[in-house]
């Protein structure tokens, strides 16, 4: 299994992910930089992390625009997975592989620590091997995380089940206190109508091994995998 991890200037989890990837799932992977045309043979696509482009006019924005960015378009376009986490989620929104945008905390603070995910639907290729209502101890790190969309749109990703996961307490409750950036409904990763592109602010590949804080993370890359690798065969 080949996982593509594009590189922009500012990224700073594309190691993280190399780690999770490579070193505790076994993957090959290849690091893409920016400028490239070539996605290399990848399976699959994974936008890290970080401040690309310094986060110059809006987190994303100026990343959505990248040279690679047309291919991962194409790629995804095709059907085929990618799965953006923190400022890949912003870079899937500004290039418009997802619906909606992420602002601002609401507290306008930075907001570093480890948080309750629920899985809300275990008919993705994200989450194909977890239960709906499962609780995922993941970490966080943004200050632009709040996502927003209007009525309609967040009205198509809850009759789609595009949503795919909330913020949560240790019991699973959805409450506004465990909201850690203002989300609406408290959403921390949707997908779009496909199901092949995912977006979510928390940060999996940070979390692979208990010495981390947590190894939860990696049943939601190991889900991917196994996606990966029935169509490879």
């Amino acid at each position: 299994m080949k996982i593509g991890i594009i590189v922009f200037p500012g990224s700073n989890c594309d190691h993280d992910a190399e780690y999770a990837f490579k070193d505790v799932l076994g993957c090959d992977v290849k690091m893409i930089w920016h400028k490239s045309h070539d996605l290399e043979g990848a399976d699959m696509i994974f936008l890290p992390g970080g401040f690309s482009y310094g986060d110059y006019l809006r987190s994303g924005s100026m990343a959505s625009h990248s040279p690679v960015m047309k291919d991962v378009i194409e790629f995804a376009n095709q059907g085929r997975p990618v799965m953006g986490v923190c400022n890949g989620f912003q870079v899937l929104t500004e290039s418009h592989l997802l619906p909606g945008a992420l602002l601002r905390n609401t507290h306008l603070k930075f907001a570093c620590k480890m948080t309750t995910l629920r899985v809300e639907t275990e008919k993705s290729i994200f989450t194909q091997n977890m239960n709906k209502g499962a609780l995922l101890e993941i970490p966080i790190a943004h200050g632009e995380g709040n996502y927003y969309a209007d009525v309609d749109v967040i009205n198509a990703l809850e009759d789609n089940g595009q949503v795919v996961f909330r913020y949560a307490d240790s019991k699973g409750n959805i409450t506004e206190d465990v909201n850690p950036n203002g989300s609406i409904n408290n959403i921390a990763g949707i997908m779009n109508k496909k199901g092949n592109v995912l977006g979510m602010m928390p940060h999996p590949e940070r979390a692979v091994a208990h010495e981390l804080g947590s190894a939860d993370g990696v049943h939601i890359l190991k889900s991917l995998i196994e996606h990966g690798l029935e169509i490879v065969g």
